[in-house]
C-alpha cells in the first residue's frame, strides 16, 4: 500500500512516498519557488541504500501544476517506483493547526475543510497553504483518501488547568486563547519509538524537539501530552532560531509605548530577529558553534542561554511528571549539535541525569536511537532521530484500517 505524505507552505512542497507495510521510502522531494519566477523540484528515488536525484527546473504556477509534476516523477518507466497515480492509495498532509475540535487523526471532508479554514486565525501563516495542498490534492490524486494529521493534535490530551492561561475566562471561551503546542507529530513519534527501544510500555519521558522552531513536551505513562513550552502560538517557550522564547510581556508594552515602535516592527523583532541570531548573529546553529569555538563570548553566551532554558523546563516538567525515566533529544539540534546537549544537561545531577560527554561526542548524526548517559545516570538520555513523515504515514494508515 503506497501512501503519499504531503507538506504544503505557500511557495513549496515538501513530499514522501512510502510503502507503509514494508515502512519503506520509496521517493522523496520538494518543490519550491510556487508562483514564484525560477520554480524548481528536487525529486529523490531510493532502491535500498541507493538514491538518485532528480532536478526539474520549471515554472510552477500552482500547487496542482506541481502535483502533476511530481506524479510524473513518482512513474516515470525508467525512474518511476510506481506505475500510476491511482496506485497511491492515501495522501496524508501535515496540517499545523487543528485547534480544539481535532484531536485525532481526520479524514479530509468538506466540514473538515471548513473548520480548518475557519482555523486560519489562530495559525494564519500555515493552514492556508495547508489547505491549497489538500485542495491540489484532491484534483490530481481524486481516488486517493485524503487525510489530514494535525500538529497540534498530540496535546489535545493536555489538561485544562495546564493550558489555560490566567487571563479573563471569555477570552478562552469565546476567542479560544489556550495553549495549543505544535511539533506533536515529532513528539508522539520520537516518544513510541523510546518506548520500544527501551521496551518500556509505561515510559515517562521528556522530548526535546530542537530545531529552528523548538518544543518541549512532558509525556506521562499513558503516552499522554501533559504540558509543552510552545503555547498559544509559535513564538513561547525555548530559544529558537530566530524567535525569542518566552519573554516577560510587558517588554512589548515597552517596546510599543517607550520606544515608538509599531506592533509590526515589534513582531517582527521577536519572531525573526531574535532567538540565535539576536544573540550570536546567525540562526544557524553550524555559524554558531564555528564562533563558539572561537571563543566568541556572545556564542558562548547563547549556547548559556540556550541551554539554561532547556533545563529549566526539564526541571519543570520532572516535577509534573512525579520523575521520568528518559530525555529524548530529536530533530536538527537535537540530533546533530553536542554542545546543545552538553549544556541541556548541565549540572543535572540532582535529579539523577548524567551525560556521558564522550558518548555525546562519538554518538552524534544517530541514524537509530542511541545512549548517551553516563554509567552512573539514574536518568536515560536518548538521542532519536525524528521521521515526521513517517509518522504522518503510519496515522494515516492507521486511520484507514479502521474503516
Amino acid at each position: 500500500m503506497y501512501i503519499l505524505v504531503i507538506n504544503a507552505g505557500s511557495s513549496s512542497l515538501k513530499y514522501q512516498l512510502f510503502d507503509i507495510e514494508s515502512r519503506t521510502m520509496l521517493a522523496k522531494g520538494l518543490a519550491e519557488r510556487i508562483a514564484i519566477n525560477g520554480g524548481r523540484i528536487k525529486h529523490t528515488t531510493v532502491k535500498g541504500d541507493v538514491e538518485k536525484e532528480i532536478i526539474v527546473d520549471k515554472q510552477l504556477p500552482d500547487h496542482t501544476v506541481a502535483f502533476e509534476i511530481i506524479s510524473r516523477l513518482l512513474t516515470d518507466a525508467e525512474n518511476g517506483v510506481i506505475s500510476k497515480p491511482e496506485d497511491i492509495t492515501a495522501v496524508g498532509h501535515r496540517i499545523v493547526h487543528g485547534g480544539e475540535k481535532f484531536s485525532h487523526t481526520q479524514i479530509i471532508t468538506d466540514e473538515v475543510k471548513e473548520t480548518i479554514k475557519a482555523l486560519i486565525p489562530l495559525a494564519p501563516l500555515h493552514n492556508p497553504p495547508n489547505i491549497v495542498g489538500v485542495e491540489a490534492a484532491e484534483k490530481f490524486f481524486p481516488k486517493a483518501l485524503q487525510v489530514a494529521v494535525f500538529d497540534t493534535a498530540f496535546h489535545q490530551t493536555i489538561p485544562e488547568h495546564v493550558f489555560r492561561y490566567a487571563i479573563p475566562e471569555k477570552y478562552y471561551t469565546e476567542d479560544r486563547i489556550r495553549v495549543y503546542g505544535f511539533h506533536g507529530t515529532s513528539h508522539k513519534y520520537v516518544y513510541d519509538e523510546a518506548k520500544k527501544y527501551l521496551n518500556n510500555p509505561k515510559l515517562k519521558a521528556i522530548t526535546i524537539h530542537l530545531g529552528n522552531g523548538s518544543s518541549m513536551t512532558a509525556i506521562d505513562e499513558n503516552g499522554h501530552s501533559v504540558d509543552t513550552s510552545l503555547g498559544f502560538s509559535a513564538l513561547g517557550g525555548l530559544i529558537m532560531g530566530t524567535r525569542s522564547g518566552d519573554i516577560d510581556p510587558s517588554i512589548i508594552f515597552h517596546m510599543m509605548e517607550e520606544m515608538n515602535m509599531t506592533l509590526d516592527r515589534v513582531k517582527h523583532i521577536l519572531y525573526k530577529e531574535s532567538g540565535m541570531l539576536g544573540l550570536a548573529g546567525s540562526s544557524d546553529a553550524r555559524d554558531v558553534r564555528a564562533k563558539y569555538y572561537k571563543d566568541d563570548k556572545n556564542a558562548k553566551l547563547c549556547y548559556e542561554m540556550y541551554g539554561y532554558r532547556i533545563r529549566k523546563y526539564i526541571g519543570s516538567y520532572f516535577a509534573l511528571l512525579n520523575g521520568v525515566d528518559t530525555l529524548i533529544f530529536t530533530a536538527g539540534l537535537g540530533e546533530n549539535d553536542t554542545l546543545t546537549r552538553k549544556y541541556a544537561c548541565k549540572n543535572l545531577d540532582a535529579l539523577g541525569i548524567k551525560l556521558d560527554e564522550e558518548a555525546n561526542e562519538v554518538k552524534n548524526h544517530p541514524k537509530q536511537p542511541v545512549e548517551i548517559q553516563a554509567a552512573d545516570s539514574k536518568i536515560k538520555i536518548l538521542v532519536i532521530p525524528t521521521n515526521e513523515e513517517l509518522q504522518i504515514a503510519k496515522e494515516t494508515y492507521e486511520l484507514m484500517k479502521g474503516l
